[in-house]
């Protein structure tokens, strides 16, 4: 069945968080999409921001009239309201469609509303929210089908009794970025190295944050969406933001350059005037992976013949003393985990 939710009397000076939140409501319960009488570009922007994080292809449009609307629908239509039949002894009927459109007011709606509906529906016969209305509604619709709905978003939130659990699709949001086959592919080898990194050094007995690893090193050249020039650390945290990543891992991909950039060396290079240097260890064990990953893996001699002959010793030492660190925390000289992850 195609499900379209029409929200009518719209007013934007006093209705935009609730109109929100019954778009947010008609989407996460099984409605293909919402029309809404007012134009209303932030409530487009904001619905459409969360089908770009968390999927679906759920739409929206605004400044449609209802009349116009009404006369082109092609199918039923429901209203609700406090004065129709009880929703459960209607739903069958309903269910028998193959398009519903479903009416929510914001205000009092015209009396030819109850005449031009095939179906008046009451959810209860006391005041309350349209937002409860139309979840209840679409609940009884679906017969709970829509807890059970993938959306193949960026980002899925899990079941979790305390704290909060989220699933991030790294390579969906690179593809959704604009970046190419091969950065996917860079950032793939980088993770992988990362990862096992950062598992050695906390069964070593060190703490650190495997998943922010994982994220920062999946992203930290998702900026190469915009430039393949050292900008693409800013440009990267720029879009991660936007795609809600967490402090941690913004801080991953800005402090990823090299082995280190410090502030006169931003200048330099035209960053913006601060340290770029990685601070926490997940920070350092993005950017040394980054370091250790060209066309495959490689050695931190092999990085260090190169960059002396391109970048100069100090960026050399640099590098050596990452490595070294990393390797002591681990607990093994970080070529060998190169050297593994080279041969399988």
């Amino acid at each position: 069945m195609e499900v379209v939710v029409y929200r009518y009397g719209h007013r934007i000076a006093r209705d935009k968080r609730i109109t929100t939140h019954v778009a947010l409501v008609a989407r996460a319960f099984g409605a293909d999409g919402i029309v809404i009488d007012t134009e209303d570009d932030k409530i487009e922007e904001s619905v459409r921001s969360v089908n770009a994080r968390f999927g679906g292809d759920f739409f929206i449009k605004t400044g449609i009239p209802w009349r116009k609307y009404f006369n082109e629908w092609d199918g039923r239509i429901a209203h609700l309201t406090m004065y129709g039949e009880r929703v459960d002894e209607v739903m069958d009927d309903i269910r028998r469609n193959k398009k519903l459109l479903i009416v929510v007011g914001s205000e009092k709606v015209p009396g030819d509303f109850y005449r031009i509906a095939d179906y008046n529906v009451a959810i209860g016969n006391q005041p309350h929210s349209e937002v409860a209305a139309l979840a209840i509604f679409l609940h009884f619709l679906t017969k709970g089908a829509w807890l059970d709905k993938k959306f193949d978003g960026i980002m899925e939130i899990l079941p979790s009794k305390h704290g909060k659990k989220i699933k991030y699709n790294y390579i969906k949001m690179l593809r959704l970025a604009g970046c190419s086959e091969g950065v996917i592919k860079h950032c793939m080898k980088v993770a992988k190295l990362a990862v096992e990194i950062a598992r050695r050094i906390k069964e070593n007995g060190h703490n650190v944050d495997v998943e922010a690893v994982e994220a920062g090193a999946m992203l930290h050249d998702i900026g190469r969406a915009k430039t393949h020039g050292i900008m693409h650390i800013i440009e990267g945290v720029k879009i991660a933001s936007r795609y809600g990543m967490p402090k941690k891992v913004l801080n991953i991909i800005e402090r990823h350059g090299g082995a280190g950039i410090d502030e006169e060396e931003a200048i330099k290079l035209g960053l913006p005037k601060k340290d770029y240097s990685p601070i926490a260890i997940e920070e350092k064990i993005v950017a040394h992976a980054d370091n250790l990953v060209g066309n495959g893996y490689r050695s931190v001699e092999d990085v260090a013949r190169i960059w002396e002959k391109k970048i100069g010793e100090k960026a050399v030492r640099k590098l050596l003393k990452l490595h070294n660190e990393l390797s002591k925390l681990a607990g093994i000289d970080i070529n060998e985990i190169v050297k593994r992850l080279k041969e399988n």
